[in-house]
């Protein structure tokens, strides 16, 4: 099948079971699962609070999730870089086949060798998959642990002048919903990127220009960074994921933008100051009387 075909095919939305959405509160999770309501497409979401619960550390939990989906959107918590993940997952994508699941969309991280470990082991499981390989998340800055240090007028990281590619969260959704709603994906891996790379410096003006704000970035070393989090009351294992992704992920290896949205959309990606502008409110903070 050409990739025109895979960017323009028409969804053949199942009328039947369910797609699930594991993570479905997450940053990508209930982005998807708000895009298949809009489509109207059944949603299962998925998580340790929902009804039937799952829970990644209890495998019993799976099967009454799973049995009589016809998709299912798999995003792993915390990451699928962290030692155990590769098999867990691969363990629920025998069983989603097993079930009768012809969809299996896999939420993974550009350059994460682990990440890419479990993505081979899904496939042998499970072969018709579809990954989302994605870049460091735009969102990262208005809705996750680089927003209060913006907040507050200093984002202080461990990364100089390497350059990243942010992809915009509304891409990654897009795509996993084209790819749970159409077999025209089955197999596929994309690498979601935004279409150029930016230093986390040129990021933050970015930010600062569309606050109207002045917002400072400052170079870390990574201990540093580590010593910040710690002293924030952030736990071992949550430092030691971060400083994974600082050291290893963003060391450069990743600042090449991909086509992985244009293959599967047929259209560009957004643009980081699209996303900013979208986003501004986010970091505007109001004048103290």
């Amino acid at each position: 099948m050409s990739q025109q075909s895979l960017a323009t095919s028409t969804p053949a939305i199942d009328p039947g079971g369910p797609t699930v959405v594991l993570g479905a509160t997450g940053k990508t999770g209930r982005r998807v699962a708000a895009r298949l309501d809009a489509l109207g497409v059944p949603v299962r979401r998925a998580s340790r609070g929902s009804t039937p619960r799952f829970d990644w550390g209890d495998e019993s939990t799976w099967a009454p999730v799973l049995d009589g989906a016809t998709a299912a959107y798999v995003a792993y918590v915390p990451d699928l870089a962290i030692p155990g993940a590769p098999d867990r997952v691969t363990r629920l994508a025998t069983l989603a086949s097993h079930l009768g699941v012809t969809r299996l969309v896999l939420l993974s991280g550009r350059g994460e060798v682990e990440a890419q470990r479990a993505e081979a082991m899904v496939a042998e499981a499970f072969p018709a998959r579809t990954v989302v390989r994605c870049a460091f998340f735009a969102q990262n800055f208005d809705e996750s642990f680089l927003l209060q240090p913006l907040l507050e007028g200093t984002l202080a990281l461990p990364v100089s002048d390497v350059t990243e590619p942010f992809v915009d969260l509304e891409d990654v959704a897009e795509v996993a919903v084209a790819a749970l709603t159409s077999d025209a994906h089955a197999g596929q891996v994309y690498e979601l990127t935004g279409p150029r790379a930016l230093t986390f410096a040129k990021a933050v003006a970015a930010i600062g220009a569309a606050a109207d704000r002045s917002i400072q970035y400052v170079p870390l070393t990574m201990g540093q960074f580590a010593d910040g989090l710690r002293a924030s009351g952030m736990d071992d294992a949550e430092v030691g994921l971060l400083e994974y992704l600082f050291t290893e992920v963003l060391d450069g290896r990743n600042a090449t933008p991909s086509d992985g949205v244009r293959r599967a959309l047929g259209r560009e990606a957004t643009d980081f100051h699209d996303y900013v502008d979208r986003a501004a409110g986010a970091w505007r903070v109001e004048p103290q009387a």
